[in-house]
C-alpha cells in the first residue's frame, strides 16, 4: 500500500514515499499501537470536542494540546511535526 500523496508533503510523508520497506513496517507498528485503550481514549477525547465544534469529518484544523493541558485549533502539518524530537516541546 502506497503513502496518501499530498500537494505540499513533510519530510516524513516524501521519505516514506520513497521507502516502500521502510512504509510498511510503520503500517505494522502503528497498527499495534492504535490498538493501545490509552491511545483509543486519547482519541476519543478529541473526537468529541471535535464533534461540539462541528468540525468532526470535515477535515480543517488539528486540536492541539497546550502546557496547561487545554485544547487549541492548530494547523495539522503544525500540530503533527511537535513530537518531541529535536528538543521541540511535546506541548505548543
Amino acid at each position: 500500500m502506497a503513502p496518501k500523496t499530498s500537494s505540499n508533503p513533510g519530510k516524513s510523508a516524501r521519505y516514506y514515499r520513497d521507502n516502500p520497506k521502510a512504509y510498511a513496517k510503520k503500517l505494522k507498528y502503528d497498527t499495534k499501537s492504535n490498538k493501545d485503550p490509552k491511545d483509543r481514549a486519547y482519541r476519543a477525547k478529541l473526537a468529541k470536542k471535535r464533534r461540539s465544534l462541528k468540525i468532526m469529518g470535515k477535515g480543517g484544523p488539528d486540536l492541539s494540546h497546550t502546557t496547561g493541558n487545554k485544547l487549541v485549533l492548530e494547523d495539522p502539518k503544525t500540530n503533527r511535526a511537535r513530537n518531541g524530537a529535536g528538543g521541540k516541546p511535546k506541548r505548543k
